[in-house]
């Protein structure tokens, strides 16, 4: 399975930030809010990775991430000139995905607790897998409505009266066919290709599967100025209460196999002195070299 990071538009609720850098280059307590998405695809075992912004961000992404050798990961670039919807970044990584299921993150979606995804990559077959999150505001969302059975019957974009609380988040799962649902699919009336259109397809073609996540699990959408904020103050909690880094790529691809010990070393001597090089060496490569002792 390869894997999407959508990172353009133009980040308008971020303005003037956004003025300075990509709305998923901002930071996110301690670290770019890309790494989120980044470590959610590094966990999930997807080491083959297209990255899709602006024209003009592209470079910054490059400078940040490099070709994600250091990750245990191939990165790839491509262009969003125009933001035209995010079910768009299928056609522009139609190459890129070839003939293999793609998973698609948003750039500014950030996810916490459980390993939910690595068991919804690794069960994936075909169709399609999104996300049921429960939500006080589902207006905002695209929002699915389950029947008695817990199936999925319709799935309406920020309707006016949501039909549960149950929002889709920034995250899906498709096999090939994916490709061709999108080059079928029709401009909405703002003229974009609707990701709620590609899940309606799949719910037609009665091969969608929502799974609903646990209470507990933790989803931040960090778009605008407050919830980039409520998002900053969360990780900062969470890290310093529980001793750990949430959105550590090089964690994540340590852990995960994608580097041996000795490479996460030479990534972390490489660092300069701050504590994220800290974390890393006390909590992760010192942590492990006492357990092989």
């Amino acid at each position: 399975m390869k894997g999407i990071i959508l990172a353009g538009g133009a980040g308008s609720r971020l303005y003037p930030l956004t003025l300075v850098a990509s709305k998923q280059l901002q930071p996110v307590y301690d670290k770019p809010m890309v790494y989120y998405p980044l470590t959610t695809l590094i966990e999930g075992g997807i080491r083959e990775i297209c990255l899709i912004s602006t024209p003009q961000d592209l470079p910054r992404f490059r400078q940040l991430l490099g070709d994600g050798a250091r990750f245990g990961l191939a990165i790839e670039y491509r262009e969003q000139a125009r933001p035209e919807g995010i079910a768009q970044a299928f056609l522009i990584a139609e190459s890129f995905i070839g003939k293999d299921a793609v998973t698609l993150i948003l750039g500014d979606n950030i996810f916490y607790g459980g390993d939910v995804f690595t068991r919804a990559f690794g069960d994936f077959k075909s169709g399609a897998t999104i996300l049921g999150y429960h939500v006080n505001d589902p207006e905002r969302y695209g929002v699915v409505e389950f029947d008695e059975q817990g199936r999925a019957v319709s799935i309406e974009e920020k309707p006016k009266s949501p039909k549960s609380n149950y929002a889709v988040p920034g995250l899906y799962i498709y096999d090939n066919e994916i490709v061709n649902i999108t080059k079928n699919l029709k401009p909405s009336a703002r003229g974009e290709l609707e990701i709620t259109a590609v899940n309606v397809e799949y719910l037609k073609r009665g091969t969608l599967r929502v799974q609903r996540l646990a209470r507990g699990f933790a989803w931040l959408d960090a778009g605008t100025s407050s919830s980039l904020h409520d998002a900053s103050a969360y990780v900062q909690t969470i890290e310093k209460r529980a001793g750990i880094k949430i959105g550590c790529p090089e964690e994540a691809a340590f852990r995960q196999g994608f580097v041996s010990l000795t490479q996460l070393e030479e990534i972390v001597g490489k660092m300069p002195n701050c504590e994220y090089r800290s974390y890393l060496e006390t909590e992760v490569v010192a942590e492990v070299k006492r357990l092989l002792k």
